[in-house]
């Protein structure tokens, strides 16, 4: 158990690189709705570039954990939408340096889908999540 959260890895199976299988969590839970890569001051994509969208779009979400008192190793659960597959294949070093960079060796249970479009036209890829977060101070005992 790392912190609030436990890593789940079924007997047999091959460890997984990048991800977890599977995470059992405990204490509040934070939804995060989709990130994209848009620079929260501006309200603005600054980039057309898959990895730098992709570096800012963890840093959207990492935004909402702070803001709710986590941290990157409260992320138990994320799901990242990239419109051209073959662009997220080809980044894949820049790719793994964002992360390492925002949640070194932290891996939740994790999906990548290769999808038509986002909703924001220029938007090449869109992150969503969810985190386990601990259990406010003095609210131990229950409802």
């Amino acid at each position: 158990m790392k912190g609030h959260l436990e890593i789940v890895q079924p007997a047999g199976w091959p460890a997984p690189r990048g991800y977890a299988n599977g995470v059992v969590t405990r204490g509040r839970t934070l939804h995060i709705a989709g990130q994209i890569g848009w620079d929260a001051a501006s309200g603005q994509l600054l980039s057309d570039d898959l990895a730098e969208q992709f570096a800012q779009a963890l840093d959207n979400v990492l935004a909402v954990v702070a803001a709710a008192g986590g941290e990157p190793a409260d992320v138990a659960r994320m799901t990242v939408y990239v419109t051209d597959l073959e662009a997220y294949r080809s980044s894949l070093r820049a790719i793994g340096a964002a992360w390492r960079a925002r949640f070194g060796k932290h891996f939740p249970a994790m999906a990548l889908v290769g999808v038509a479009g986002l909703v924001e036209r220029r938007a090449l890829v869109e992150i969503e999540a969810v985190a386990a977060l601990d259990t406010p101070v003095g609210s131990e005992g229950g409802p």
